[in-house]
């Protein structure tokens, strides 16, 4: 088939990566995809959101086969105009992708349907908000926890832990258009304790197919400090995630909100992320796991961490859920550990500078070696992978930054820690004007 991939991240580069080596992928494109991925498939130059122009695009040139990999062209409905015109698609619809487009369509569907999640209300005028949060009495020991209704780069969720605080925070976002139209209603909810775990599943609605489960680090910078991002690295597996509690969540969340989106006429086919909470129920020892958000696609950077596990063909797998006979296909996935690591542009999640040269990766965009590893496990593909997000080639095919998120360093190992010191020990060679990641990536307990 030849494959158009929509997006220009690191997920996308990861998802890229994993198709080629599909039997099935004859020819892969990308619009508008970035130079790391320009090095396995044929680039095309139209935004992700340009629905009409890019199904224009994939039924001029035969296209077999769609991947709707961000948010926003799926909130635009991306999968559904492809559909429109005959084209093959996988991703969820406009529809199904509402479970992430709007906070409060998924927090009122959790609470139709009985899964656990955070109590809450929502709110679409101001005065009201802050008037509710200030009767929650927000403190440091009991803060609040508000969302922007919509999409906002993942950076719409404030914790408060004062009223004065949370006014400021709903005047931002509700009067002041710090998410434009994404805050215009926002979600109040109580502030969940406990340890995140990150479960991505693939579906066609009806089967469920849980990947390994990875926890991601949000936070700007080491010790968990400053403010939240996209993701700057991730961890999987998660050793705390243990079977016992992953068949509960088969049990009580994952089936349950498959159904919930079959049920209301939305059925969800593609991705479906899961970052979940898990909180102290009684004991030291018990947890009690609770949803925190959904996504409707691969999260960034958890894609990179997880991808390199599987063992099994995407693109088949992609193909059975548009198809509807993922029952028929058992993902296999390698008995290993996988860390990822981001390398940021100064100033990231706020301002920063594009077009910086970046050094220390060779003609490939890869790390480069100076003579071949004597460890196996390198040679057998453990070095490692740098997924490109913010990047680019110059008018002299110089590689330059042109993202906040610029590169995602990732390595797999027998553990956690292991796959930790792979990244860490290359991860220097990259260098450009104010590059940064953080060294604690891993560093709590997992």
């Amino acid at each position: 088939m030849r494959i158009l991939l929509i997006g220009g991240g690191g997920r996308e580069h990861a998802i890229a990566w994993k198709i080629v080596q599909s039997p099935l992928c004859d020819k892969l494109y990308c619009a508008p995809g970035n130079a790391g991925i320009a090095e396995v498939a044929e680039l095309v130059p139209m935004a992700a959101t340009d629905v009409d122009g890019l199904v224009a695009w994939a039924v001029e040139h035969s296209i077999g086969f769609v991947v709707v990999a961000p948010d926003d062209p799926l909130a635009l409905g991306m999968v559904d105009a492809c559909q429109a015109a005959g084209l093959r698609a996988f991703g969820p619809t406009k529809a199904a992708a509402e479970i992430e487009w709007s906070k409060v369509f998924s927090k009122d569907l959790m609470k139709r349907h009985g899964i656990p999640t955070a109590a809450y209300e929502t709110f679409s005028e101001c005065g009201e908000a802050a008037a509710y949060a200030k009767a929650q009495n927000p403190s440091q020991e009991k803060p609040l926890v508000i969302k922007a209704d919509g999409l906002a780069l993942g950076k719409g969720v404030v914790i408060v832990h004062s009223a004065a605080e949370a006014e400021d925070t709903l005047r931002d976002m509700m009067e002041g258009g710090r998410f434009a139209a994404a805050g215009r209603r926002v979600v109040i909810e109580e502030y969940l304790q406990g340890r995140e775990v990150t479960v991505l599943c693939f579906t066609d609605g009806w089967t469920v197919y849980p990947m390994p489960a990875s926890r991601d680090h949000k936070r700007a910078y080491d010790g968990d400090k400053g403010p939240n991002t996209g993701g700057m690295g991730v961890v999987t597996p998660v050793p705390d995630y243990t079977p016992e509690l992953a068949a509960r969540c088969m049990k009580e969340i994952f089936i349950p909100t498959v159904d919930a989106m079959r049920w209301e006429g939305r059925l969800f086919k593609g991705v479906l992320y899961f970052g979940l909470m898990l909180t102290p129920d009684g004991s030291r020892e018990a947890v009690s796991p609770k949803v925190i958000e959904f996504n409707a696609r691969f999260g960034d950077p958890e894609a990179q961490a997880v991808l390199p596990l599987l063992e099994s063909d995407l693109l088949e797998i992609m193909r059975a859920v548009e198809e509807n006979w993922l029952d028929a296909v058992k993902p296999e996935w390698t008995d290993a550990a996988c860390a990822c690591v981001v390398v940021a542009s100064g100033g990231y999640p706020g301002d920063y500078r594009k077009g910086l040269p970046i050094t220390g990766l060779n003609e490939s965009g890869q790390l480069a070696r100076s003579r071949p590893s004597p460890d196996p496990d390198v040679r057998r593909g453990a070095a490692p992978l740098v997924f490109h997000a913010g990047t680019a080639r110059d008018a002299d095919g110089r590689l330059i930054t042109s993202g906040g998120r610029v590169l995602a360093v990732c390595a797999k190992g027998k553990a956690p820690k292991e796959a930790l010191e792979r990244v860490y020990g290359e991860i220097d060679k990259i260098r450009f004007d104010g590059a940064f990641y953080r060294r604690d990536i891993g560093a709590s307990p997992l």
